[in-house]
């Protein structure tokens, strides 16, 4: 696998350039040669069930999918377009900061995979998935 080509503050840069990142409040708390981690402060908007309070699930997909292509933009220098995505769901997300965890499981020439797990802040797996993304598209 190749070194890092993103610091973490590099990294923390480049995923909170979009508007939707920073409405999350992606922080990006740490990066070493394995993966990434980074912290999702909770918001009341990311309740689907207010009866209940837990997170729309689109919320911990959203997640899966930066925090993977983030993991491969610590390696390849930026985030790439995604072509495919599973998440699996385990339990639901209570308020609170959510935590994840991104690992590249394949760089290719023409298509990577990452996966990401979610967590909340007490360690309990929220969300896993995996994801496909097209490195190999335009800069």
């Amino acid at each position: 696998m190749p070194e890092n080509k993103m610091t973490r503050e590099e990294l923390h840069e480049r995923i909170t350039r979009a508007p939707f990142h920073q409405w999350l409040g992606l922080e990006v708390t740490g990066v070493d040669e394995e993966g990434i981690d980074v912290r999702i402060p909770w918001r009341d908007e990311f309740v689907v069930n207010v009866e209940v309070g837990y997170a729309h699930g689109g919320i911990l997909a959203t997640v899966i999918d930066v925090v993977g292509d983030f993991a491969l933009a610590a390696k390849l220098g930026r985030p790439y377009p995604t072509v495919d995505m599973r998440v699996d769901y385990h339990r639901a997300a209570m308020p609170g900061d959510l935590h994840a965890r991104g690992q590249i499981v394949k760089l290719g020439k023409m298509f990577s995979v990452a996966e990401t797990s979610v967590h909340d802040s007490n360690g309990k797996l929220l969300a896993s998935g995996r994801a496909v993304y097209a490195v190999a598209a335009p800069k």
